[in-house]
């Protein structure tokens, strides 16, 4: 029986993925979700998951009639964490609230940020997703088992980029990645962006070698064959997706990515439980349950302290893989 590592399970464990507040044409009167001047901060560059998860949201909102004029805008930089400081510097404001998820985590660590994820109010986490491993249509590798062979020969000869920070959950999946195939995770070279737009670029110029993104976001390239998928890293194939799962490749691995909504510190008891009617109101809306379906996205919500106690635990958790990377 092979057992499982610690970093091994806690890449089973971990959950992921997305999920912010909204904008809309409704009022939002009739079930009390209306907040006037809401603004709604992605920490990255359009086009990664939380601005996917933001936008997403936010039209959804609009559709279900649960409030209106949201503005949803772009503050990127250094993994998430200037986004986190503008957010907790916004101390009682009631009409703000920022999409995050583990990569706001774990760069809150990498760049050891005075301002934690303990200094915001939790909302909710409303997904989680896995990560794919894929690369150019031009790439020289057509299979995982044809990429893993070669990354094993010369790990750093094999640059990997992914849509975050270190500590984030496309620098995690490929540790964890390499640790199951026997590479020391301190050979391999990770190259950071900031969010799945920015990677992209690079896949496709054969930039890196391979990326690793979520699931939700390259979906339009991937159908298009300009990206060539080559595995997934839960523990289950992607529904409409022919691309097999680490296990199936024989990594004993596998990693879940979440993704959720905060608001600043200072609340009081009626904002913060507005914020968490609207996203509550939004998660049980048939065009959010639609939107799941179509982005490849799993329902993960926990709202409130729930989710502040999972925060609490994923804070922990990161701290404690990194260290065993020796990161």
């Amino acid at each position: 029986m092979r057992l499982r590592t610690p970093l091994a399970l806690f890449g089973a464990a971990l959950l992921v993925l997305v999920g912010p507040p909204l904008l809309a044409t409704g009022s939002g009167s009739d079930t009390g979700t209306r907040i006037p001047g809401l603004r709604f901060m992605v920490p990255n560059t359009p086009g990664g998951g939380y601005d996917i998860t933001a936008r997403t949201a936010a039209k959804n909102a609009e559709e279900a009639g649960l409030t209106s004029d949201i503005e949803v805008f772009n503050l990127p930089g250094a993994g998430g964490t200037v986004g986190l400081t503008r957010l907790v510097g916004e101390h009682g404001n009631g009409r703000l609230a920022m999409s995050m998820g583990l990569g706001v985590v774990g760069a809150v660590h990498t760049n050891k940020t005075p301002k934690t994820l303990a200094d915001t109010t939790p909302i909710a986490r409303l997904t989680m997703e896995q990560d794919i491993v894929v690369v150019s249509k031009n790439s020289p590798y057509k299979t995982i088992q044809e990429l893993l062979a070669a990354w094993k020969k010369d790990p750093g000869k094999l640059p990997v980029g992914g849509g975050s920070s270190p500590g984030g959950p496309d620098h995690l999946a490929p540790m964890l990645m390499a640790q199951a195939a026997g590479i020391a995770p301190k050979s391999v070279n990770y190259i950071p962006f900031d969010g799945g737009g920015e990677l992209l670029a690079s896949i496709l110029g054969n930039k890196v070698a391979f990326g690793v993104s979520g699931v939700g976001e390259y979906l339009d390239q991937i159908e298009s064959g300009e990206l060539r998928l080559l595995a997934v890293t839960g523990a289950q194939r992607v529904p409409g997706l022919d691309a097999p799962t680490l296990r199936e490749a024989g990594l004993d691995t596998e990693f879940i990515n979440w993704r959720g909504v905060v608001a600043p510190p200072g609340l009081t008891d009626a904002e913060r439980d507005k914020l968490i009617g609207l996203v509550t109101k939004l998660h049980d809306s048939p065009q959010w349950k639609e939107s799941l379906k179509k982005n490849g996205w799993n329902d993960a919500f926990l709202p409130g302290d729930t989710f502040g106690d999972f925060l609490t635990e994923q804070d922990e958790r990161v701290g404690s893989v990194l260290k065993e990377l020796g990161l």
